[in-house]
């Protein structure tokens, strides 16, 4: 109900007319645009209204006036409706019915505010009214109002359902009058509000190109950006009663995508991704043509691939990085294209100090130093160590120089470093997983809506954030104790601190797991927005290029490897220390742990390959069973330097999850065997040379290909417990899988073993001859000739060696050597000779390697023979 004086109504009534007067001649006289902002109109009857009643309130307030009140006058078919007039005696409106206009002279009465209900906006009737300005409205509004209980809107303009009530339009990029007025209309005659300059107030951009300034400012805010059927199919579905344009399922459907007006070419992508992105293109409303095409308007570049264009491009085409393709789909609008804009990459691959080195110096101890040093320089370049290099207090010595030179570091103080350094690598990818993806995801106010339901992040991050809180104070705790290092210091006690955080925290999710990467696999198909999500972020830094997937399962991964550093740790570790016995319970709390691991999430397929591995190669550690491990990848090489065996030595490398097992051709394969079970194997063809756990690869040399050398890389190898370093160099002799992806897959499980995700950085490109690598005559007459000699001569020393020769016979030359010189002190060289034959007896004794030191096995290899064999002659 509206009640007021007479004179205010008329007021009021008057400056409306004029109001729209003003308005129209504004439309028609700017010519450039038929866009007037109908919120200027509405505020200047807002005021005008505020204005009579303050006049009525002080020129009339001792006058007693009649009251106006609201008449619905229902128009032609509009009085044949039942629901309508019952819904009109709901809100107790009076009401009477009308036929034709000229009825309406008749009807017209100053103590009534008339509003006419009409069922068609197009008809002549409604025109006519339009023009007297009658007040109109549809009976969707009237249907509304009764259903909630409220009175009638006061509306200045027709209004034939509240759709868009509380909605605010802009537009852009239309260039035909008819069409812009003919959308401004219905947008009114639903209840919306129109501005012609974008401002925060908007709620809806209404785009018939995707450029313009109005275009990009809608984007930066996130404003939905909306076709113009948009407006024609919510005006289909008026006469709906709870139907509202701004519902996201309706709105969804006529959003402007990401890629319409573009058509998108690809570079430098595999056929995969191709496929992918071109599909994505399609169905984010874009096109797509192949590269270099003149129609193009929009080159997507693979900067980690493509260091130089195959051709100058047009000023009219946008080359840009991969980042925004994803960025655009993530945010559901068409990104800048500034902020993303391809650069040529002018980084050299090589770095300094092996680009310069030159080695054809004729000084082969020359050449031997600087190798060492450039070995040396690569070594400490792959230091991980996320602090500055400690010297503990028990290996200081003072000194009377400014820098003190530290005695060598204990065994155990390394292996506990390579701990903590672990340790620290592990907190930052949880905290990465956290941070640039949890977090984002379970963000409010998200543009275009949350990219994931609640539920869906549950089941994916589960229980990281809490494993997170955990790993963080064990971190802490360690790099405390490592900082104020002294050997009597306790790690088993941290662990036990915090075994029942860890019982607590892994099972849940590491029984999830395979619930979890279901749900990731689900969600990037059905969700774009969430695949392209997953793109922008798994291609930063952070993430090492690695996948959700391959992040989350880092978790899965860490109590397996924590327990075999304990373990080794234990090795390194003093009897009569207090640590000894607090590392096995220590030990035996992580076992705890992952006996709560279902059962079901062992692979018995991949402990089918290891045994197999074992079968395979003769004197294979036992301990490379393990219910954590599983096999990768195999691979055939061949030795190109001294270690882990001769030149030309064909070798096999099995890649584990968590070590290499180098194997090679045996020179003379046994026989047959029978197992318990009645079951023939095939002979063991291969020989076991070393299991190496993969945190003692610190670098992988990619070697370039030149005329002398052909599919080769090498390794540079430190163990914790030694400060040299070795290199272990190959040639690929298998054509599957190509060296770029075994290196590459080689480098993703050293980072995982270490807790990195920075695998790219492991990787070298180097020249063949910065470390003397080459594959000439590898398959020469000559070489295999030299090759053979080499097998006799180390059959002929092992003939003689001590080695072959049994226990028994090597305590009665002992017992003769010792009647020999009964009566008389034996000299150095008998005390050397007979240490030598201990030594070697112990060694007879001693099982297949396994997981030892590198750099002193091959010491073993090199001199014990050597050394045995001068003292027999």
């Amino acid at each position: 109900m509206r009640s007021g004086s007479p004179r205010s109504a008329w007021l009021l009534h008057c400056r409306r007319v004029q109001i729209m007067a003003e308005n129209s001649a504004l439309t028609s006289t700017t010519g450039s645009t038929s866009l007037a902002d109908s919120s200027i109109f509405d505020s200047k009857v807002t005021e005008t209204s505020k204005e009579n009643l303050f006049i009525g309130s002080t020129s009339y307030v001792e006058e007693e006036m009649p009251q106006i009140e609201t008449r619905i006058i229902l128009v032609q078919e509009a009085g044949k409706q039942e629901e309508l007039i019952k819904a009109l005696k709901e809100i107790k409106v009076p009401f009477v019915k009308m036929e034709s206009v000229e009825e309406f002279k008749s009807l017209d009465s100053p103590e009534f505010e008339n509003v006419f209900i009409v069922m068609d906006f197009q008809d002549s009737v409604f025109n006519e009214l339009y023009k007297t300005d009658c007040r109109v409205i549809g009976p969707p509004v009237v249907l509304n109002y009764a259903q909630k209980g409220e009175p009638l809107p006061f509306s200045c303009r027709p209004l034939y359902c509240t759709s868009m009530m509380n909605l605010v339009l802009c537009f852009t990029g239309f260039r035909k009058k008819e069409e812009l007025v003919r959308l401004v209309t219905l947008v009114h005659h639903m209840g919306g509000v129109i501005r012609k300059d974008f401002n925060s107030k908007v709620t809806h951009l209404v785009a018939n190109c995707t450029q313009g300034e109005k275009f990009r400012i809608a984007v930066s805010l996130g404003t939905p950006i909306m076709k113009p059927e948009w407006i024609y199919k919510a005006w289909e579905r008026r006469n709906e009663q709870d139907f509202c344009a701004s519902f996201d399922e309706f709105r969804n459907e006529f959003k402007v995508p990401p890629f319409q007006d573009c058509i998108l070419s690809f570079l430098g992508f595999s056929d995969e991704e191709k496929t992918n992105m071109e599909e994505m293109t399609e169905m984010q409303g874009g096109n797509y043509l192949p590269v270099g095409d003149e129609r193009c308007t929009h080159l997507i570049v693979e900067e980690n691939i493509v260091k130089e264009l195959p051709f100058e491009p047009s000023k009219k085409l946008y080359v840009v990085k991969q980042e925004w393709f994803w960025g655009s789909i993530q945010m559901d609008a068409r990104a800048g294209e500034t902020m993303y804009l391809y650069e040529k990459a002018n980084t050299p691959e090589l770095k300094k100090s092996v680009s310069l080195l030159s080695l054809n110096t004729p000084n082969s101890n020359r050449k031997r130093r600087r190798l060492k040093e450039t070995l040396a320089q690569l070594s400490r370049e792959t230091d991980m160590s996320p602090f500055p290099p400690q010297t503990p207090k028990s290996c200081t010595k003072s000194s009377k120089n400014s820098t003190p030179v530290p005695s060598k570091q204990s065994a155990r103080w390394q292996v506990a470093r390579e701990l903590y350094q672990t340790e620290s690598n592990y907190v930052n990818i949880l905290a990465t997983i956290i941070q640039l993806f949890q977090v984002p995801l379970e963000e409010e106010g998200q543009r275009g809506g949350p990219i994931l339901a609640p539920e869906e992040i549950k089941t994916i991050f589960g229980s990281i954030p809490d494993i997170f809180d955990v790993h963080t104070k064990i971190k802490d705790d360690l790099e405390d104790l490592i900082v104020n290092w002294d050997e009597s210091k306790s790690i088993g006690d941290i662990f036990l601190k915090y075994s029942k955080d860890l019982v607590k925290t892994y099972p849940p999710f590491v029984n999830f797991f395979e619930m979890s990467k279901e749900t990731i696999i689900k969600c990037e198909k059905q969700k774009p927005r969430f695949h392209a999500f997953l793109k922008i972020n798994q291609a930063k830094p952070e993430c090492g290029r690695q996948s959700l997937v391959e992040l989350l399962i880092r978790p899965v991964q860490r109590l397996p490897s924590v327990a075999l550093l304990l373990n080794d740790l234990k090795k390194h570790t003093a009897e009569e220390n207090p640590d000894k016995s607090t590392l096995e319970k220590a030990i035996g709390s992580l076992k705890e742990v992952m006996t709560h691991i279902n059962e079901d999430k062992r692979k018995t397929e991949a402990q089918k390959q290891i045994f197999d591995v074992v079968y395979e190669v003769d004197g294979c550690p036992a301990n490379l069973l393990s219910s954590h491990r599983s096999l990768v990848q195999r691979v055939e090489t061949i030795s190109l330097g001294e270690h882990p065996c001769d030149r030309g030595e064909q070798v096999t490398l099995f890649l584990f999850n968590d070590c290499l097992e180098i194997a090679r051709k045996r020179h003379k394969v046994i026989g047959t065997f029978r197992s318990p079970h009645g079951q023939t194997r095939p002979p063991a063809s291969l020989k076991h040379i070393h299991l190496m756990p993969l945190s003692q690869i610190k670098k992988v040399l990619d070697i370039r290909e030149t005329e002398d050398c052909h599919n080769a890389f090498a390794l540079l190898v430190r163990p914790p417990t030694e400060q040299a370093n070795v290199l272990l160099s190959f040639q690929m002799t298998s054509e599957e899988p190509p060296k770029e992806n075994w290196l590459k897959m080689l480098c993703r499980h050293v980072a995982n073993t270490i807790c990195k995700a920075d695998a790219e950085n492991l990787i070298y490109t180097a020249d063949p001859e910065s470390f003397e690598v080459n594959t000439k005559d590898m398959d020469s007459t000559l070489s295999r000739a030299s090759r053979a000699i080499k097998k006799t001569s180390k059959k002929v020393t092992r003939a003689f060696s001590f080695s072959k020769t049994p226990k028994r016979a090597l305590r009665r030359a002992l017992m003769t050597s010792q009647s020999s010189v009964e009566g008389r002190s034996p000299s150095s060289n008998d005390k050397h000779v007979m240490s030598r034959l201990s030594s070697t007896s112990s060694l007879a004794g001693i099982p297949s390697p396994s997981l030892v030191s590198l750099p002193s096995f091959f010491e073993r290899r090199s001199h014990t023979l050597s050394r045995s064999t001068t003292h027999l002659i």
